[in-house]
């Protein structure tokens, strides 16, 4: 793992324990979320929605103003809410993804369960998240962002900008 990663990790560690310190402006998401999709957002951690305003308030700093793009910046965590990870399942996934990654393949396969757990929440939250925001009306791109948002990004730039803000 190189020092860029690890500072990486050990800041994100830091944001999310901040998280509880911070208020949550949900002025700021109800400009994109109606009042089912904000009710979902009020459902995730909030490290989640922290994090999930911190990448939308990005994006737009960035240029980006499709309410669309935006709104998927807001949820694209939402699937946790099915199964919140625990924060030794993320340390158990980081560590897993990064030195044994075909295993962490084979356990993000399967029931959400025991050791696997993290790494199949890693799997399947966009799916859960997508289905959550089809459900509760979401737009048809933001719903395809969401599902999408660990997937390779191919042309689709707005997906590579989610993604890379995502990923700071």
């Amino acid at each position: 793992m190189n020092f860029t990663r690890v500072r990486y990790r050990i800041a994100q560690f830091f944001q999310a324990v901040g998280a509880y310190f911070r208020p949550v402006d949900y002025e700021y998401a109800r400009r994109y979320l109606s009042p089912p999709l904000l009710s979902l957002f009020q459902r995730m951690s909030r490290v989640e929605q922290q994090h999930s305003l911190a990448l939308c308030q990005t994006l737009a700093a960035q240029g980006y103003h499709d309410p669309e793009l935006l709104l998927a910046a807001l949820l694209h965590d939402l699937g946790k809410v099915i199964a919140p990870p625990r924060l030794w399942e993320r340390v158990w996934v980081v560590l897993g993804e990064h030195y044994f990654p075909a295993a962490a393949a084979r356990w993000a396969q399967g029931p959400a369960r025991g050791m696997r757990r993290g790494f199949v929440i890693r799997q399947q939250h966009p799916a859960w998240g997508a289905q959550l925001a089809a459900e509760a009306g979401a737009p048809p791109r933001t719903v395809s962002l969401i599902r999408r948002h660990h997937s390779p990004p191919g042309d689709d730039k707005e997906l590579a900008a989610l993604q890379a803000a995502d990923n700071r």
